[in-house]
Formats: structure tokens, sequence, C-alpha cells
């Protein structure tokens, strides 16, 4: 199902860990490494096709994430004509894209990369949000950035204990200078 402009309309998928970090999957067979992705099959809206993708390539139900909120708009690329299939040349520019952020309420253990008879991806990882996209296919890097720019004030604070840790740290390292003020203290 190609728009009057020749784009597909397909959902992107930003998966945080409780740590914000994302989730990467590395392509079967490739090199690269890509946040979940796939087309919206008709009758679908975006949020149902962004579940349903979810489940295909990663295992995740609903019950697994929390949706933090979606682009605005959609976010377009194209491929260049060396990726597209003979038969999509002159038709087929690319894709358009609606990208969700969410957050795992699950654990890592209910990540599935096997949950279809298609497998999309055979490795993946935690990166950090804001990580180089060096290892994503040129021509999707632009729109990666958008997503991840756009939805960036979405992202929650880190876990208290998280916190906890980094203060813990932080009151071991100003008990062993006592002329140190913490930063809490000096209203920074």
């Amino acid at each position: 199902m190609l728009d009057r402009e020749g784009y597909r309309p397909n959902v992107g998928i930003i998966l945080l860990n409780p740590r914000n970090q994302v989730f990467w999957g590395k392509r079967i067979s490739g090199h690269s490494w890509q946040f979940p992705q796939g087309g919206i099959h008709a009758g679908e809206n975006p949020e149902q096709a962004m579940y349903r993708e979810l489940f295909e390539e990663v295992g995740l139900r609903p019950c697994h994430v929390h949706v933090l909120g979606r682009t605005r708009n959609w976010l377009r690329y194209e491929v260049p004509q060396q990726y597209l299939r003979r038969d999509h040349r002159g038709v087929y520019k690319g894709q358009k894209q609606i990208w969700f952020l969410l957050r795992l309420t699950g654990r890592d253990s209910d990540v599935c990369l096997r949950a279809t008879d298609h497998p999309e991806f055979d490795a993946w990882r935690w990166n950090d949000y804001w990580v180089a996209l060096d290892s994503v296919i040129e021509f999707k890097r632009d729109v990666y950035q958008q997503a991840l720019s756009e939805l960036s004030h979405l992202l929650p604070r880190t876990e208290p204990r998280t916190r906890y840790l980094r203060a813990h740290v932080r009151h071991q390292r100003h008990q062993a200078e006592p002329s140190a003020v913490p930063a809490e203290a000096s209203g920074e």
C-alpha cells in the first residue's frame, strides 16, 4: 500500500529500558543495526501496527511496554535505487513513518527474536539514547535523528535507585574530601 507520492506507511519503535537506553536489533544476514519498524497493513492504525511489529520483531506484547508518546507527523526517507526490487523502481520512493517511544516494563528475558517464523533480527543490544548512528544504514540516519530528537522531551528520569546509587557514590567521595560541598547544598 503506497500513498500518492510513492511512500509506504510504516511505524518505527524506539524501545527504552529503565536506564533510558534504546533497543537495537541487527538485521539477519547483515551488518546494520536498526530500531524495530514495519509496514502498516490495510485496516490498521499506526498504534495497532506498532504492537504487531513489536511482537513480530522483538516478541514483546502490550503488557511488556508502556507507550510514552509518538511523533506528531510522518517522517520520511527515500530508499536508494540500488536497494529497490526491480518491480518497485519508478513507483516506490521509500517509507513514511510514525515513530513511537516505548518504555520496557517487562524484563530483558521477555525479548524473543524468534517469536514468529520470519525473524528479522539475529542479535540485539541496548545502546545509549544518543549513540552515534554509524551502524544504521545511511539512508535511514536522518529519520532516526529526527525521531530521537522529537521524542527526547518524553524521556523519563532514571529510576530512583539509579539516582540513589549516584548520590551514594557522591556521598562517599565527599566523605573523603570534607571541604567539598554537595551540589544540592550549593544550589547548583
